[in-house]
């Protein structure tokens, strides 16, 4: 677990210098990526789903 926090702070910090931290729902995400509760292509395309607007 020590190394996923670790993870979720280096990607942090290199987001905050681009001006977009992230959001404790964000690192959340991560988190349940790491630890292989999902894939990150699943949480993505549920992402994109969420925001995705219906025309």
């Amino acid at each position: 677990m020590k190394d996923i926090e670790k993870i979720i702070r280096k990607v942090d910090g290199n987001m905050s210098i681009e001006g977009m931290p992230l959001s404790e729902e964000d690192k959340e995400r991560i988190r349940i990526c790491l630890t292989e509760k999902i894939s990150f292509d699943e949480m993505t395309r549920k992402l994109v789903e969420k925001h995705t607007v219906d025309i």
